[in-house]
């Protein structure tokens, strides 16, 4: 069997979500694109049990599911659920004097998401995650 083609191209992929995140945010490089991401992944991922996180990354393709589960403790207990202006507070503490995150910053990543993620796959990691915490993606 040869190796798979997500693996394959797995750097290829990972620009290409990259360089649609940059855009959706309105940032000029991907370096910048880089914390806003790190941050909206880290910061969704705190509100999910550990069953339910790594179900969600089985969605993500290799390297931008490599990155949500990098440096993870696990805590015992998810996160309560947050304000958007919480969330976007926690998205910008990443490397924070390095961190251009905009207001959209969450909406920039779900735009990316949805580009490079098949539709079928991603509603399959969403299918792990409660209700409540789908807000974080699709707020009310």
């Amino acid at each position: 069997m040869t190796w798979p083609s997500q693996y394959q191209r797995a750097s290829i992929e990972f620009e290409r979500f990259m360089v649609a995140a940059r855009d959706a945010a309105g940032l000029q490089t991907t370096n910048q694109a880089w914390n806003m991401v790190d941050g909206v992944l880290r910061a969704f991922r705190r509100r999910l049990t550990v069953e339910q996180a790594l179900r969600f990354a089985d969605c993500l393709p290799p390297v931008l599911r490599a990155l949500f589960v990098e440096d993870w403790h696990p805590q015992p207990s998810p996160a309560p659920l947050a304000t958007r202006e919480e969330i976007l507070e926690e998205v910008r503490s990443i490397r924070h004097e390095h961190n251009f995150s905009p207001p959209n910053a969450v909406e920039a990543v779900v735009a990316a998401l949805r580009v490079c993620v098949e539709p079928a796959a991603l509603e399959r990691g969403l299918s792990a995650v409660p209700d409540a915490v789908k807000t974080f993606w699709f707020p009310p």
